[in-house]
Order: structure tokens, then sequence, then C-alpha cells
């Protein structure tokens, strides 16, 4: 999902001027869409620093190498927030300052972000001819969200869009708490949100994302990643309010290869809930 985003965002910076063969990439991640940068900015050539921070996993830290990445790593959280996305956007305007044509591509505002998912949802659309009751959806910058949702609202369809957030997640309103698993949820309410975007928001926590992946793959043969496991969860959270027959879409954001160290490692499963194993077998 986050592919997507990152080359729709860089190719309209290079379409109009912003971004030439000399510029920096600078942005922020969690993981997922420093990756889809990462590949972008080694397409088109251009030298990407990607600040990440702790929470980071192994396996998206080698990719984001193996890319080419430049990584600007954030050991502490704001020390006033005790958050990690706001050390690292801190971190990208400190860089901004010291590095020579840099720029911030900036995904938690740029409208290319929602743009991309317009053209999502317009494929989803396609392939269940338009006849489509529930819509289940991530949030994190919530790019993915709204713009499903505009679109939805544009062509006057009555698809439900449930917005799936983690739990101790920051961008309905929530209180902010430690969540164990990146990518998923967020500390603050992202600029990209709008009211209204969804008829229902369903929060889950890192079991249940854990839960949802695990029953992904022994069912499905599907190795997907954490926001994916949400949905999935989500899904079983609200289908007895379902009616009978109704049709419903999800969207699986991430890989789980990137997830073997955690969501996948039987080791670190039991480590954080114990043994679990029976929920989703």
């Amino acid at each position: 999902m986050k592919d997507r985003v990152a080359l729709k965002i860089l190719d309209q910076a290079i379409s109009n001027g912003i971004v030439t063969a000399s510029t920096v990439i600078v942005e922020s991640s969690s993981g997922n869409l420093g990756i889809g940068l990462a590949q972008a900015c080694r397409y088109y050539e251009l030298r990407f620093i990607c600040v990440v921070d702790a929470k980071l996993t192994v396996q998206n830290l080698r990719i984001l190498r193996a890319y080419g990445a430049e990584i600007d790593f954030i050991q502490q959280p704001d020390p006033v927030t005790g958050e990690f996305l706001k050390a690292r956007i801190d971190r990208v305007q400190a860089l901004l300052k010291t590095v020579k044509n840099s720029i911030w591509l900036n995904q938690y505002e740029n409208l290319e972000n929602p743009r991309s998912h317009y053209q999502t949802m317009h494929e989803i659309v396609l392939a269940v001819g338009g006849n489509l009751d529930y819509l289940f959806c991530a949030t994190s910058t919530c790019g993915t969200l709204r713009g499903c949702a505009e679109y939805l609202r544009d062509h006057r369809l009555k698809t439900r869009v449930i917005a799936v957030d983690a739990v101790g997640s920051n961008i309905f309103g929530s209180r902010p708490a430690k969540r164990l698993l990146p990518g998923h949820g967020a500390s603050i309410r992202p600029p990209l949100l709008q009211d209204n975007l969804a008829s229902k928001v369903v929060h889950v926590d890192d079991l249940e994302c854990v839960i949802g992946c695990r029953r992904l793959v022994h069912h499905e043969a599907i190795l997907a990643g954490g926001s994916s496991g949400a949905v999935i969860s989500a899904v079983e959270r609200c289908r007895d309010g379902m009616a009978p027959g109704s049709r419903c879409a999800v969207i699986l954001p991430d890989r789980g290869e990137r997830y073997l160290d955690t969501v996948y490692s039987d080791e670190w499963v039991t480590s954080h809930f114990g043994d679990v194993e029976h929920m989703w077998k």
C-alpha cells in the first residue's frame, strides 16, 4: 500500500520540478513508506535519507539498506510527548536545515497520498462490480482512508467505510499508549484526516493483529503484516452486526516477510502474550 503512495508522491514532485537529479529526499517512516520511497529513489538514482526509530524491525532496516537508503536513527522518543513520531519529524526538520538541496515530501500532509488511493478504490469497485457493502481500511497517515472515502463519495456509492485503528493510537482522539507493532495507528491526528470519512472506527490491539495475521496464513496461506492482521480481526469483531449476504472488502496493506521476527516468531509472541496459539487454529 505504501509503495503506491511513495511512487505517486515522488513522481508528482519530479513532474512539478520540485525534485531534480541533485535533490536529497528526506522522510520520516516507521517502515513501509520508507521502503517504498527507498525503492523509488533507487530507481530514479536519488539520494534518500530515511529517519526511523527504535521500533523499526530488523527486516525493514535491512531492506532499506539494500535499496541504498541512508538511515538516520532516533533512539529516544520526544521528551514532552513520549512519542517517537514527534522526535522523527523534529529530526527531519533539522536535516532540512543542514543537508544541501534536501526536501521533505511529507507523507503526513501530501495530498498525493490520498490521491493514490482514490485509484485504489477505483480498482476495488471495478473488481467487485460496484456492489460493495463494507470496506475495512487500516489507518496511519489516513491517506488510504481519505482516498477511498472520497472516491465512494464522489461516485455516490453506499459502501460503509470501517476505519481500523490501533489501541493506543491518537488518530481518532483516544489516549496515546504504548504499541508494540509499527506502522499501524499514530500518536497524532494526521493532517490528512477529515471528519466523516468513516462510518465506524474499530480499535484493535497488538494481540488481535497477531491473531489476524496468523489466521490469514493458517487458513488462507496469505503471509501479511501487522496492519493486515488488524483489519482481519476488525472484520471478525464486526461480522455479527452485518446483514446476511453483505459483501465486504479489506485492504491488506503490508507484507508478512517484514514481521518474521515479531508477528511470526513463536518466541516473540509467547514472550509478549503467553500461550495463544489456540486463538488462530
